[in-house]
């Protein structure tokens, strides 16, 4: 037998410990390829969002690579370990520690390239699939199929690179170790573990200077501080702070004394001592992608309220104008459309009262405004207004920029050259001009003053508004195919005709829709979510993958002890309940911190976007990695007690 078929045969007879690396490397090598396959598609380039979506593409595949070396360097050294005894007897019966590292590279090897040919045969079968749903989840138009050359070699180079490098640092795991120390393996007696208090104590303050960073203001610095600091003592919880609550339980014999707890109890502190490491990088693992994908959904869902709240779908912002826009060229289109709309112009200026930026408009603008909005018109005497609160409660740092006003309130309105006292005589809260105005108060005085104060100003020191109600698309959010979209899409370039057949050829605005806006939004939120989706996958397969390893590689000692505890009248279901506790433990309790820290982090930066509310996202994305989750569990806890009661008298 050659040294290449007794590497083959090594890795055949020890099928049940390399199936699990086997898979998630393929399923690795398959995302990763998918993503080259569209990064590197010649039509790519020439879509409309193609170079955004590429580059996205890309990203995700050196988060995947990077990933994966984490992933390999850990499987392999676990296989190492439980493999401490097979090193022993080679050693023993002359194998030189060069031909067992020349063994070790060439199994590595052998699997890494065997994952490499499935992962680009799996990926070549779905390849069409993959582009066909990446554009239709983006929005895009459907790419044809190629052949993948670029993508190939990328990833064959990228991957044999990987597994071989990896094989190389690996070697310096197996050392020199005398044959003695290699056949005694896992079967050493275990030290209790021990919990230093002064480290636990620093994995506290870790935990604190991260929360303080990171609540205190969302810089640049403070983030990346509550980052270092809290993946550092999310280690020292695993390996000091856990270790230590587990021993301090074990001194209330009352409560621990009891039944089987006593033996899950005690077996849980060396195996969350011994998995430190794994259950720290889960957690992490666990934890990035849920915070990326609690924000993406958050945000998606706020873009849809925003879609729902906006009851004018189509919208000309003007800024410095002398005359009016001429807005023929979009009515034409909404009468070709066959639609029944309403239009206002709404002029407006700015203002200083109070150390507060106010938003001045006149009475008739404001009353055709309401008329459009079926809501009461008004009349004002002189020196008189109306004082509007438009501050939205989704959005609470437009608190710090406002003072409010009440009936019978002086308000004195100042512009660089002229100055209005008013007093109001009515007051009302309306946040739509937070979104159309843009502002948090405002003004409403009579025609007269109004022009009064815009006698002084250049004409294009003005704002204003168009703004197009259509009562027939209503407020839920259209699909591709509908009215909206399909008018919408005709208005997209519609800022130059409209500038074109003006008589004011040089003022500056823009020209937005509803919908545009939503999908535009939409899109790019939508790269990012299908590249999480995929990288999700390979995050929820790889921890169940090192759950695995560690549950095969403590597979011999913890059969040992349920034999010798089987002779002492251990029952079956004694075990099975003991073993099925410890498994749930491994499982999901790096579920449960890692849905601590993503509530934890998540709320300050939604705060920043204006987001109150995201409850829907957070129960969306963990209840989707605690159904993954829950059915590693069941299988692989399956697996493991079926493996337990072979050994069992």
């Amino acid at each position: 037998m050659s040294f290449p078929q007794f590497a083959f045969n090594n890795i055949r007879r020890n099928g049940r410990a390399y199936v699990a690396f086997f898979l998630s490397s393929v399923f690795m090598v398959m995302i990763f390829f998918a993503y080259a396959v569209f990064s590197y598609h010649p039509y790519v380039a020439n879509m409309p969002i193609g170079k955004t979506t590429a580059s996205g593409m890309q990203i995700a595949s050196i988060i995947v690579y990077v990933f994966a070396i984490f992933f390999v360097m850990y499987s392999i050294s676990a296989f190492l370990k439980s493999r401490n005894k097979e090193f022993g007897i080679l050693t023993i019966l002359g194998t030189e520690p060069g031909q067992i590292r020349r063994l070790v590279i060439m199994e590595n090897m052998l699997i890494g390239s065997l994952s490499i040919v499935a992962g680009i045969g799996g990926g070549m079968l779905l390849s069409k699939l993959f582009l066909m749903l990446t554009t239709r989840f983006i929005g895009m138009e459907d790419l044809p199929f190629y052949f993948p050359t670029k993508a190939i070699l990328i990833t064959v180079g990228a991957f044999l690179l990987l597994f071989f490098c990896i094989s190389l640092f690996t070697l310096l795991f197996i050392g020199n170790k005398r044959a003695l120390e290699l056949l005694k393996g896992t079967s050493k007696p275990k030290k209790e573990p021990k919990a230093s208090w002064l480290l636990s104590l620093i994995g506290l303050a870790l935990l604190s200077v991260g929360f303080i960073a990171l609540y205190n203001d969302l810089s640049g610095g403070n983030i990346l501080i509550a980052a270092v600091a809290g993946i550092a003592g999310t280690y020292f919880f695993y390996s000091q702070l856990s270790v230590l609550a587990i021993r301090l339980m074990k001194r209330n014999r009352k409560r621990v004394w009891h039944g089987t707890r006593l033996l899950w109890i005690s077996e849980m502190s060396y195996k969350i001592k011994d998995n430190a490491r794994m259950l720290f990088m889960v957690t992490v693992v666990i934890a990035i992608a849920s915070m990326s994908a609690v924000v993406i959904l958050s945000l998606d869902q706020q873009n849809r309220q925003v879609f729902k709240d906006n009851v004018f779908p189509i919208r000309y912002n003007v800024y410095s104008a002398l005359d009016q826009p001429n807005m023929a060229p979009v009515n034409e289109v909404l009468d070709a459309a066959g639609l029944d709309y309403q239009e206002v112009y709404l002029e407006y200026l700015y203002a200083n009262t109070d150390d507060m930026r106010i938003t001045v408009m006149s009475l008739s603008d404001f009353n055709r405004f309401n008329t459009m909005r079926s809501k009461p018109t008004y009349t004002l005497a002189d020196h008189s207004g109306i004082f509007i609160d438009s501050r939205n409660d989704d959005r609470p740092l437009e608190n710090e920029r406002f003072r409010p006003h009440a009936d019978g309130d002086q308000l004195v309105l100042n512009t660089e050259s002229e100055s209005l006292e008013v007093n109001i005589e009515h007051t009302e809260k309306d946040p739509v001009y937070s979104d159309i105005l843009y502002s948090t108060a405002v003004a409403v005085i009579n025609d007269q003053e109004y022009n009064e104060l815009t006698k002084s100003l250049d004409k294009r020191e003005l704002s204003g508004k168009y703004l197009y109600q259509i009562p027939s698309w209503g407020q839920s959010v259209p699909d591709r195919e509908s009215s909206e979209a399909l008018v919408s899409d005709r208005l997209k370039d519609i800022d130059e005709v409209i500038k074109e057949r003006s008589a004011d050829r040089e003022f500056s605005g823009y020209f937005t829709t509803r919908y545009t806006d939503f999908e535009e939004f939409r899109q790019t939120t939508a790269l990012i979510t299908f590249l999480g989706i995929f990288i999700g996958l390979i995050f929820s397969i790889s921890s169940a993958s090192f759950l695995y390893f560690r549950l095969h590689t403590d597979l011999e000692a913890d059969g040992r002890m349920v034999h010798s505890l089987s002779k002492m009248g251990l029952s079956f279901q004694e075990m099975k309940r003991s073993s099925t506790i410890q498994i749930a433990v491994l499982f999901f309790f790096p579920i449960l911190i890692s849905i601590v820290e993503t509530l934890v982090v998540v709320r300050p930066f939604l705060t920043q976007f204006g987001i109150a509310n995201y409850t829907v996202p957070v129960l969306t994305v963990f209840g989707a990695f605690l159904l993954a989750q829950t059915f590693y569990f069941f299988v692989i806890r399956a697996k493991y007690i079926s493996s337990l009661r072979k050994m069992m008298v």
